[in-house]
């Protein structure tokens, strides 16, 4: 949060108006989600915010070139590059690593005899004190992995 405050800075002194509207309105959301019952205190929530950002922004784009006007086009287009350059900045676990928590925790579920299904596998990875608990790990990828995992068990 404080990169984007003080690239905020940087966009406003560069006069950059697109950036400036892509980290104003983080920061808008950021600050009005802290109102709410989930307030964005994680880098990895804040990486879920700016994904949805830039999936609406993608979305918003099409909309735009299927209605013909690529002058709006241009500026969704302009936000989801800003966006995903932000992304991109947060770390989170490798698929490797994810993969061998997953499966570590699987072969745990089946020694303890307890029937292995991918609800019961996700609830016990993150699970307070769960392998996964406070983690950098995206939930769906993990969900995916899990997903596999079960269903090749």
């Amino acid at each position: 949060m404080a990169k984007i405050r003080s690239d905020l800075k940087v966009a406003m002194r560069a006069k950059d108006t697109a950036r400036l509207n892509v980290l104003r309105a983080l920061i808008s959301e950021t600050n009005n989600s802290a109102k709410t019952s989930s307030p964005i205190q994680t880098d990895l929530q804040l990486l879920s915010l700016v994904r949805k950002r830039a999936a609406a922004a993608k979305e918003a784009a099409k909309q735009f070139a299927d209605a013909d006007r690529p002058d709006l086009k241009e500026k969704e287009d302009a936000q989801v590059i800003i966006l995903e350059e932000y992304a991109g900045q947060v770390e989170t676990m490798s698929m490797e690593d994810i993969k061998a928590t997953v499966s570590q925790e699987l072969s745990k579920l089946k020694e303890a005899g307890k029937k292995v299904e991918v609800g019961s596998l996700l609830k016990s990875l993150f699970a307070p004190g769960g392998a996964l608990d406070g983690k950098p790990a995206e939930r769906s990828e993990v969900a995916k992995i899990a997903k596999e995992a079960v269903a090749s068990a």
